[in-house]
């Protein structure tokens, strides 16, 4: 065998990646069969084995290759607010959330949009582990935001708080799995989708008057 023929282990391991993270937002979790993925990769399950040991690890990796930079991209657009001399406002800690992760979205070429539509997928598709990881690999970046809007709020009962948050996680969850049904919108332009600048402005305008409404009667009454 001639060394050209020897490949990097490390561009296998990103084939792998690549092609795993196209078919799991393509077909899901459980429908992607490492057949298929053996095949839209160029490489044999000895591969794969040997890169990720097993599909759940492979998933786990698809993940933290892109959630472990937005997170800590995160984070330093938090803190970046928090050093300012005034108070943080609600909708500039939203906008700090929502920023690296909707850059992605304008990522057609480096698979930046494939894993956006990928974690709308996994918010939505009813794979436990999947969300159980996802949830740990969030769960420090959810802290920092919570204790953020807490101090961004204080007359915000916790409670409620945490529901409205749930809310808004919601929301850019459905909008990151559902991008193509915009079409479905009367007037609404199809390339608007992948519009990262303006797909921010909207979602932070509607995610922050619904962190800011009224408190309902029975909310009022409980608190």
């Amino acid at each position: 065998m001639s060394l050209r023929a020897v490949k990097p282990q490390h561009e296998t391991r990103t084939r792998i990646l690549d092609a795993a993270e196209e078919l799991f937002m393509q077909h899901g979790f459980e429908a992607t069969s490492m057949r298929l993925l053996t095949a839209k990769a160029g490489v044999n399950l000895a591969a794969v084995n040997y890169h990720f040991g097993s599909k759940l690890a492979l998933i786990e990796a698809v993940f933290r290759r892109r959630l472990d930079p937005m997170n800590l991209a995160r984070i330093a657009e938090l803190e970046q607010l928090e050093a300012q001399s005034r108070a943080a406002a609600p909708e500039e800690i939203i906008r700090a959330f929502l920023s690296p992760t909707l850059e992605l979205v304008e990522d057609a070429k480096g698979g930046g949009r494939n894993f956006i539509r990928l974690l709308g997928r996994a918010y939505t598709e009813p794979a436990k582990p999947v969300r159980q990881l996802i949830g740990q690999m969030h769960a420090p970046v959810m802290d920092r935001y919570k204790s953020a809007l807490e101090r961004a709020l204080p007359h915000m009962p916790r409670e409620e708080l945490v529901w409205r948050m749930h809310f808004m996680f919601g929301t850019l969850a459905y909008t990151l799995a559902a991008t193509d049904t915009v079409q479905l919108i009367a007037g609404c332009k199809p390339e608007d989708r992948y519009d990262a600048r303006l797909l921010e402005d909207r979602l932070a305008a509607f995610l922050n008057a619904g962190l800011n409404a009224p408190l309902g009667n029975t909310i009022r009454k409980a608190a």
